[in-house]
Order: structure tokens, then C-alpha cells, then sequence
């Protein structure tokens, strides 16, 4: 069978399983169990059999919705790759505008001459804070994670990366960093727990449930955050979260009920969905927390 032969029928089986995209994925595996990439599958040696046997296991374990991050054992976003595994929540590309955003924000303080403060709450596997650091190695980035064996992950991928990576609770962290942040960026747990049955295969039964769920709206942690942004923010800065495409409305409307955030605006991505929420806080810098309840 030649390799064009082998993709297409292992693309089909994978399409049958419901796999979304089982072109690209039957690609990456066979990619991954030969050593090269899927661009130069074509110039790559005939499988032996010992490699036909590990494609057939990672074929399998794809048809039963296994991530294909987890068979790979990396997730790749913008210009950096991270490390996933169970116990982590897999990276999306949709995030990665997202990410940039604060990019964008980070370099442009940056560019002035001054050190950026960045906050990456909920930071998960860390990719949102390592690719900050990547890509404005200018800025002092924080990241902090709740679930132990996520923190785990993080550790791991941000090791080297000037990240000061913290386990604790988006609420509480970061009192030392009170009025001093610049961009607070998240990609919080945004899924209501009646949506259990809408969430992908892939999602549901092997990202942690605390990376995915938030009460019954699904906005308790938005929430959380759009309060304590407030704390942690200098005036001026500004924080942007992602949202499900179904919130494009109730997640700006957290930032803007009572009127203690400006500036609220809510994104698209890419397939032009509602995406991600940004905002900042007031430049007067008054104690924007008191009496105010998201």
C-alpha cells in the first residue's frame, strides 16, 4: 500500500469514528510514528511493521476521540509548543487571537520603555503565558493555576521561560501585584454544566472538568474575573477573556454592568464568532471594587 493509499483509508476510518478533521489528523499521526512532518510524509521511508502496528494502535485511540494532542504528547500555538497530557486542558487555535491581543497590548508598553506586568489567570498547560514571553521577552509575566495536575503542566512548559507560574486560586492570587498589572488575560472554565451533552467528545471526556465548566450560565469564573481585575489592575490596564460563541452578549455585559469597566468590547474569531471579551479599567483609578458585584 503506498503512503497516499494508507492516509486516504486511515482518513476514512477516522471520518467514520466522527472525527472532524481526519485528513489532517491521520496526517500528524503517521508523521509522529515515522520522525519527520506532515509535509514531507511523501519523502519518507515505507512503514515497517513494527511502524504500521503503532499507527494502527494511534488510529484506534483516535476513533475512540483520544485528543490527538494527547497521542502526539504537544499541542502547538502561535509561535511556541507545549506539552499536554490528561490532566491538562488541550489548547485551541481559536485562543491564539486571544493571546495576541495581550501580545499586542505587552508589546506596545513595551515599546515604550517600560516593563509590561502581565497576568495570565487560569493559565492551564501555560501556553498563554509562555507564548507573552516568547514574544515580548520585555515583559514580567505571572501565571497562576488552580488544579494541581495542571500546575504540573505548566510547570514543566514554562521551566526556562522567566514565567513565574504560582498554584492557587484566580480570586485570591496576586494580592502582592495589587494596581501594578497591565494586561490580565484568561481562558477561564466558560461551558454551563446544562451544556454537558454539546461538548465535544474530545473535550468532555478527557479535558479536567475544572478547565471546562462554570456554573450554571457558565460565567461564574468571567465573573471572578471582571472583580478581581479591578484589584489587580493598575488604572488604564486592560483584560481580555475568552468566551463561548454563545455568550457574545452575557460576557461583555458582566464588564459592563455598573459601569466600573470601559472601554468593553467583544471579539470574533476566526470563523467570525463571538470569541473573547476586552476591557479596561477606568484611568481616574478610583477604588473601583467597593460596593460593585459582577
Amino acid at each position: 500500500m503506498t503512503t497516499r493509499e494508507l492516509l486516504r483509508d486511515a482518513a476514512d476510518r477516522l471520518r467514520a469514528a466522527g472525527v472532524a478533521s481526519p485528513e489532517h489528523d491521520a496526517g500528524e499521526l503517521l508523521a509522529h510514528v515515522l520522525g519527520t512532518t506532515r509535509g514531507q510524509l511523501f519523502l519518507a521511508p515505507d512503514l515497517t511493521p513494527d511502524h504500521a502496528r503503532r499507527y494502527d494502535d494511534l488510529l484506534a485511540r483516535r476513533a475512540a476521540r483520544e485528543p490527538l494532542q494527547h497521542l502526539l504528547g504537544v499541542a502547538w500555538f502561535r509561535h511556541v509548543e507545549v506539552e499536554v497530557g490528561p490532566g491538562v486542558f488541550v489548547p485551541r487555535p481559536e485562543t491564539e487571537l486571544l493571546a495576541g491581543w495581550a501580545i499586542d497590548h505587552a508589546r506596545a508598553i513595551a515599546a515604550t520603555g517600560e516593563t509590561p506586568v502581565v497576568v495570565d489567570l487560569c493559565t492551564g498547560s501555560g501556553v498563554i503565558a509562555k507564548s507573552i514571553a516568547d514574544e515580548v521577552p520585555q515583559a514580567q509575566v505571572h501565571a497562576v493555576e488552580l488544579d494541581p495536575p495542571a500546575h504540573a503542566w505548566a510547570e514543566r512548559n514554562l521551566a526556562g521561560t522567566g514565567v513565574e507560574l504560582r498554584l492557587g486560586d484566580l480570586a485570591t492570587a496576586f494580592d502582592d501585584l495589587a494596581g501594578r498589572v497591565d494586561v490580565l488575560v484568561s481562558n477561564p472554565p466558560y461551558v454551563p454544566l446544562e451544556a454537558w451533552e454539546s461538548v465535544a467528545v474530545e473535550a468532555r471526556d478527557h479535558d479536567p472538568h475544572l478547565a471546562l465548566f462554570s456554573g450554571d450560565d457558565g460565567l461564574d469564573a468571567i465573573r471572578v474575573i471582571a472583580t478581581r481585575g479591578l484589584v489587580l489592575l493598575k488604572p488604564g490596564g486592560v483584560v481580555g477573556v475568552e468566551h463561548a460563541d454563545v455568550q457574545g452578549e452575557s460576557a461583555p455585559a458582566v464588564f459592563s454592568r455598573g459601569a466600573r469597566w470601559e472601554e468593553v468590547r467583544d471579539h470574533r474569531d476566526l470563523a467570525d464568532r463571538p470569541r473573547f471579551t476586552t476591557a479596561r479599567r477606568p484611568r481616574h483609578g478610583e477604588d473601583a471594587v467597593e460596593g460593585w458585584s459582577a
